[in-house]
């Protein structure tokens, strides 16, 4: 395979190959994008990692194997720079025990109802692997897909574009969907991602972004000091299968309501039912914007470090978790054992099950439609 040297590509901003090397002063970081491998399958596809940097020093690792943001250093209140998301060392962990850190979702975000939609007056199934219902795409989801990468220098910042194409019928979807995520890292300290799909056959697509984020320390302890703001009136009630029942909810006066910041702790062992059903946060909020239209969704400070991280996306549902279901099994970077709710996820996304629910936002793509969606995390800090 040759030494990670021999392989090193860089992509420049203008700045000369020396500079990539390792020529930037302390003071003024060098943005820009290189690559290395990853490891390469064992049909010798190519399996890259990418690391995106801007001037201030912020840094974010992707990989085109499910598009995954392996990491992404921040800085904090004393200048520090640390990494915010939970991950794996080696491409060998997310293969076989990932529960979906830091990957594109797709076809469809979330859950569908017991496996099945109907969409022209045909009824399809889907595998049903999140006990009765459909979740994240399937058995090989676009989280589990080797992507065509293509990194460059775009107005913005150092970019990533990855390509996909969805056979018709793949874990039981109708149409060829056509794929790109664009990843990109501003100025502003941005990560931004930018969806945009289109198909030959009517078909649902629900794409988001899979980031377990710890503002702290990366998933070294738990997320229940971190404060959050959701831009939301209403969420979606679920049953206990986690299916919405359709109807919004105002959150006003129970444990959902994030109008005004509020520790993630304050009311997670809240005697609610749907608290119970999540087994702590795991529901999707109405966020309080026009569809499509770019917003501030939430907002999620950390008193410690003083990092703050904003949400903004063109969605019109976002899906917090307060991660639920981590138990210590999942040994992640440097050999931290995530624990349970060591780290949260904040999905900028359509509504759950909507394909069965005709009065939540359509999820629909036709010929000839351009599916887009944009989703940023910002990070600033407060001192």
């Amino acid at each position: 395979m040759g030494t990670i040297s021999q392989w090193m590509t860089v992509v420049g901003l203008g700045f000369g190959v020396a500079a990539f090397a390792g020529e930037a002063t302390p003071s003024r970081p060098v943005a820009g994008i290189t690559k290395q491998p990853f490891v390469a399958t064992e049909r010798g596809t190519p399996i890259e990692l990418f690391t995106l940097t801007n001037t201030k020093g912020v840094e974010a690792k992707i990989t085109n194997y499910g598009g995954i943001v392996v990491s992404l250093k921040v800085p904090d209140l004393n200048g520090g720079m640390g990494d915010v998301v939970l991950g794996y060392d080696t491409l060998a962990e997310y293969i076989n025990n990932n529960p979906y850190f830091g990957c594109l979702v797709g076809r469809y975000g979330n859950r569908i109802a017991k496996g099945k939609f109907t969409l022209g007056g045909k009824e399809f199934t889907l595998l049903t692997n999140n006990g009765p219902n459909h979740l994240h795409g399937g058995a090989k989801g676009f989280d589990k897909i080797v992507w065509q990468a293509r990194p460059f220098q775009s107005e913005a910042g150092p970019a990533l574009e990855l390509r996909y194409v969805s056979k018709d019928g793949e874990e039981g979807y109708p149409g060829n969907l056509s794929v790109k995520a664009t990843y990109t890292l501003t100025e502003a300290n941005e990560l931004r991602l930018d969806y945009e799909a289109t198909t030959d056959k009517d078909t649902i697509a629900n794409l988001t972004h899979h980031s377990y984020f710890n503002l702290a320390n990366a998933g070294k302890s738990d997320i229940l000091n971190h404060e959050v703001m959701i831009a939301a009136d209403k969420f979606t009630p679920v049953d206990s299968t986690l299916i919405p029942s359709g109807e919004l909810r105002p959150v006003k006066g129970t444990p959902f309501d994030f109008t005004t910041a509020m520790k993630i702790g304050a009311r997670i062992n809240n005697d609610d039912e749907q608290l119970k059903f999540g087994n702590g946060y795991d529901h999707n909020w109405v966020i309080n914007k026009p569809m499509g239209e770019l917003g501030l969704m939430a907002r999620v400070g950390e008193p410690t470090t003083g990092r703050v991280m904003e949400v903004l996306s063109t969605e019109p549902g976002l899906q917090f978790y307060s991660g639920n279901f981590l138990d210590g099994s999942n040994v992640g970077k440097g050999g931290v054992a995530y624990q349970f709710r060591h780290g949260f996820c904040m999905e900028p996304q359509h509504y759950p099950d909507s394909p069965n629910k005709p009065d939540f936002p359509s999820v629909v793509v036709k010929p000839g439609q351009v599916y887009k969606n944009t989703i940023i995390y910002r990070f600033s800090v407060k001192k």
